[in-house]
């Protein structure tokens, strides 16, 4: 063989090698990172279990000593109850509707274990949702709302990988084009999670950034579309009228987008997430709630009163911060974790510091 002949396939080889890489290194699906040493979680309960840690100490331990007492009529057991659920944030209206469930349901000499086993199924009635759902149109539009600090970009990251790891395209449009900060992450997200990234220079119209990201969506043939919102704007245009002009521009570029539309708030924040999840259901029509930091609050009774008030069904809940701590919500899950007994928690070693 000619040398020039057997330096020109080394260098093919080469190259097509390079390539190679860098398309493993773009399309490949992250890994949950975990702290060195860390054991994971055998299955996903446990993480819930462990994520409602702090609600359940406390929850636990104020409803044990509420029903281990002698037995008392049923009025003076709710009226310690009550305490109990707003303690937990369940929310004044919706702890309401649960004791007034259990005054129609339990005779007024009921035994503890009988309010115990009536509250349990109140709850888990209270917290019903469904899964999300699998995306059925090409491609599957997910808009993604929230205010600053709960989380949002962080969760766009975590559901683009979520996608990636069941194989789809994912394509992630920053129109939070308020802070370039946002942009940025989100662009490390795309990277990271090996997606498709569709950006304009900060202060864009957030309209304009959404139409290019379509466009390049169906050019592409991208599964799925996810796209950030600005929890607050930069201009004098009230940020609820941006969202429903971007909610506009998704439906006349895709008929019927978009196909979700997941608020994104934070569960340390308590009472103020259901305040939040108000005024955002007013401006657009949701179709979940992501609740964030799960794991970093003893308010996780806010789930109960978002998912009852707003009548919306709580999609994801974060339980850590691994990419794969994004978790599908699962009601049996929560309220199992919920009314776990405190020796459990105990056992467990979960108390709190």
């Amino acid at each position: 063989m000619e040398p020039w002949i057997a330096l020109a396939a080394a260098g093919l080889l080469i190259v097509a090698l390079g390539l190679w890489v860098f398309w493993r290194r773009r399309h490949r699906v992250p890994r949950a990172e975990l702290p060195a040493g860390a054991a994971v979680p055998a299955t996903s309960g446990e993480r819930m279990r462990r994520a409602l840690a702090a609600t359940r100490q406390r929850f636990a331990t104020q409803l044990d000593a509420v029903l281990g007492r002698e037995p008392r009529p049923l009025n003076a057991v709710l009226g310690d109850l009550e305490e109990v659920l707003v303690g937990a944030d369940v929310g004044v209206r919706t702890t309401s509707s649960l004791l007034d469930a259990l005054r129609n349901h339990l005779g007024p000499d009921a035994s503890p274990g009988a309010v115990r086993a009536a509250l349990e199924q109140e709850v888990r009635a209270a917290v019903a949702s469904s899964p999300p759902p699998e995306p059925s149109e090409h491609p599957w539009v997910i808009l993604v709302t929230g205010v600053n600090g709960v989380g949002k970009t962080t969760t766009i990251g975590k559901l683009a990988a979520l996608h990636r790891r069941a194989g789809r395209r994912v394509l992630m449009v920053a129109a939070d084009t308020f802070r370039a900060a946002a942009i940025d992450q989100l662009g490390a997200w795309a990277e990271r999670a090996g997606a498709d990234f569709v950006r304009h220079a900060p202060g864009a119209d957030p309209s304009a950034v959404v139409f290019d990201g379509l466009k390049a969506a169906k050019a592409r043939g991208v599964d799925v579309v996810l796209i950030d919102t600005a929890g607050r704007l930069h201009t004098r245009t009230p940020l609820m009228e941006e969202l429903r002009k971007v909610a506009r521009v998704i439906g006349r570029e895709i008929p019927g987008a978009p196909h979700e539309t997941l608020l994104v708030v934070d569960a340390t924040t308590g009472q103020n997430a259901l305040t939040q999840a108000r005024v955002f259901k007013e401006a657009v029509p949701l179709t979940g709630v992501v609740l964030t930091k799960l794991d970093g609050t003893a308010r996780g009774g806010v789930l109960v009163a978002i998912r009852h008030e707003l009548e919306v069904p709580v999609r994801y809940v974060g339980v850590g911060e691994a990419v794969d701590d994004l978790r599908a919500f699962d009601p049996e899950e929560f309220v199992q974790a919920l009314f776990a007994p405190p020796s459990a928690v105990i056992a467990a070693g979960e108390g709190i510091d």
